[in-house]
This record gives C-alpha cells, structure tokens and sequence, in this order.
C-alpha cells in the first residue's frame, strides 16, 4: 500500500507505470478530499484539484487499483461525500472511498472540535443520502470496533454498484438463522461474514472472500468471473485524537502500525503518542485553555 498525495503520481506519468508492477497485490491510497478548490484549500492549505485528477487519470491508464481517501471537515467538504463517490465510479481502477473526519492531528492547524470535526454518522447520512448508491442498511458498523468504523461493499459493473446486503433475500437469512437474524447461530456464514467485513479484505483478497461468504447462502451464486476490480466499498473510518479519546475504543481498534523492535500499536495511540519515533507524554491543557 501507497499512502500518497498524488503530486508526483501526477507529474510522473511513468511512476504509476512503475508502481502498478508491483501487482497484484499493491494499492494505492490517494488523498482525495474533495472536488471543490476552496475546501482543498481550507483542508490542505493550497488548491489541488489538477494534481489530483491528473495523479486519478495516470492511476487509471497504469491500471493500479486505488483507493481514495478523503478527510472530511465540517462545512468544508461534509456536503460532498456522495459527489466523491460517483466521481471515484468513473474511474475503473477506483476500488472504493475511505472517508476519515478529520482529526487533532498533524498539519491540522487551527482546529476547532466544534466547529470542525464531523461525526461518523454524519457521513454515513451523507452517502446515503447523497451517493444514489447506497441506503442506510448497506452501511453496517465493523464488528471489531463498531463504534469507529462502518463499511458498505458492493459488486461493481462499471459505474453500477450492487451493494452486497441488497443481494440476500430475508427469508434466507432468516432460514439461515432461525427465527432471528443471528450470525452467532450459524458458524460458516459468522466466520465469513466477519472475513468480509474485516479490512484486511480490503484488497485484492476481497473478491474471494465475497465468494466464500455467498457460498454460505444457498439462493445466490455468485458469477466465476467475479475479481477484485468488480469490488467497490466504503469506508468510514473515525479516528481518536484529544478530544474524543476512549480507552474502550483503542483496546478494540484493529488498525495497527507495527515497529521495527515488534510492538503492534493501535492506530489512534500511534498518532497521539508514538508518532515522533518515542513513547513521549503529552503536556496537559490548564483548566484555563
């Protein structure tokens, strides 16, 4: 995985080139925040909308699967989330959309909790309400850390999407599950379901793992041809930072940095304490700021 900017991606048309031949199993994460110069400039501090699209129109003659991620700010870019996601379903290579409210943290000068931050759920409105392509029940909190992360997949046929919830009729999860919609019932469907939702399959194992978990429901067959690029997802994914800092969430957190010395640190404490190379505590505000 490449987590990049796209400035060079858009001045070197031969990286991406380059990049996708170390396929199959590599991706990239381009910074997409929005299609407006304005919020691009509030968020990042400077207009990139040529490099972005010229970084999305290389990605997409090189063929490399990719992935755009936006930060969301409130009154910034909030109004956008479904305008991102069809704009990422006309490019082939476009996997699917990562959207992360933004957080205190970085180069993020300047903010205020209040004003700025957006809420998890907020955006999950925002795409169903706005994206034309997914309803509320295609959205479903990750199960590791359900308060934090919530996923919507889909089958893709060019700029059509199916979304995978909307493929099982009631009756057979019901049939599946007794007389209650209980994944705990029924072993197979909960260990591929929790494979499915896992952002581990967040590549190019995903296409085979959705097949594993339709062939645990019996009225679908899912076509031989299915790959990786017939997979479109989003993701929300709401990290902590000062503010919203909770205990309960690290210990559930399964987004991890792993350290050269072998220490598995949850994203959200990576960022707030171990950023600088060192475990280093962080000064306490007076009770006056």
């Amino acid at each position: 995985m490449l987590n990049t900017n796209g400035v060079r991606l858009a001045s070197e048309p031969d990286f991406a080139k380059r990049l996708a031949d170390l396929g199959p199993g590599f991706e990239v994460y381009l910074q997409f925040d929005s299609l407006r110069p304005e919020a691009l400039k509030r968020i990042r501090g400077a207009d990139l909308t040529r490099q972005r699209e010229k970084a999305l129109e290389n990605l997409e003659a090189a063929g490399l699967s990719t992935t755009l991620v936006a930060v969301i700010a409130k009154g910034a870019n909030d109004d956008e989330c479904g305008e991102i996601v069809r704009h990422a379903l006309q490019y082939a290579c476009v996997r699917g959309v990562t959207f992360q409210p933004v957080q205190d943290a970085g180069r993020n000068l300047g903010f205020d909790k209040n004003r700025d931050r957006a809420m998890l759920t907020d955006i999950r409105r925002s795409i169903v309400e706005t994206s034309g392509v997914f309803v509320p029940e295609d959205i479903l909190p990750l199960p590791c850390n359900p308060e934090e992360i919530a996923i919507g997949y889909g089958v893709r046929s060019g700029s059509t999407v199916m979304p995978v919830t909307q493929l099982f009729p009631t009756e057979v999860l019901l049939g599946a599950a007794g007389n209650t919609i209980s994944f705990e019932s029924s072993p197979a469907l909960k260990a591929r379901l929790f494979d499915l939702l896992s952002l581990s399959t967040a590549g190019p194992n995903t296409g085979e793992t959705l097949h594993q978990f339709l062939c645990c429901l019996p009225a679908f067959q899912g076509p031989a041809s299915l790959t990786y690029e017939n997979v479109f997802r989003v993701v929300i994914v709401q990290f902590l930072d000062r503010f919203n800092f909770c205990i309960g969430a690290v210990k559930r957190s399964c987004i991890h940095f792993v350290t050269p010395k072998g220490q598995i640190i949850p994203f959200d404490t990576y960022n707030l304490f171990y950023r600088d190379g060192v475990a280093a505590p962080r000064p306490r505000e007076t009770a006056d700021a």
